[in-house]
């Protein structure tokens, strides 16, 4: 299986995060498929050419960009639970930090937060972003949730992708002003 190279691997307490590869289609694949991607354009009626397209544009993401969302696993276990990190495609206002939840074992244990945390702390300290936000859909009450968790504050002056319809904007702290979160 091919592999972006060189990518970092960053590592929490209880996580490794990974540059995407081949091996997690099948797993991106099902949750593409699912009801926990209707808040980025998935769910249960999508057909197949769709998730390729959009996984394609994750690895891409990395190639074209020289950065990408990390997929965070278990330490130890390759499987992955979700993704999670910088996003700026073309046409985005802002630079994002974005994160979906991939399977229900990452839930309810804190460890998309500590994923996240992560991440963010990446983009600010080794990519060198001054600002992050995150784009969500108003009625994902659980990534509110967690963009609140980790110290997210609303930004309602921010601009906004050109979506179909409005999301919120939230503003992720920088690493100093993180300590609480």
């Amino acid at each position: 299986m091919i592999r972006l190279d060189p990518t970092p691997i960053l590592t929490t307490d209880r996580l490794t995060l990974r540059a995407p590869q081949g091996s997690d289609w099948p797993h991106w694949r099902s949750f593409h498929h699912s009801d926990r991607a209707r808040f980025i354009g998935g769910g249960p009626a999508q057909v197949q050419g769709t998730s390729w397209r959009a996984f394609g544009h994750i690895i891409g993401h990395w190639a074209m960009r020289g950065f990408g969302m990390f997929v965070f696993t278990h330490k130890g276990d390759d499987t992955p639970l979700g993704l999670t990190g910088p996003w700026f495609p073309e046409g985005w206002p802002e630079r994002e930090l974005g994160w979906t939840v991939w399977s229900s074992a990452a839930e309810g244990r804190g460890l998309v937060a500590e994923a996240a945390r992560a991440a963010r702390r990446h983009v600010f300290t080794t990519l060198g972003w001054t600002t992050a936000v995150s784009y969500i859909d108003p009625d994902n009450a659980r990534s509110i949730a967690l963009a609140e968790r980790i110290g997210a504050t609303r930004d309602r002056l921010a601009p906004q992708p050109q979506w179909d319809k409005p999301c919120l904007v939230y503003r992720h702290p920088a690493p100093d002003a993180e300590a609480g979160a």
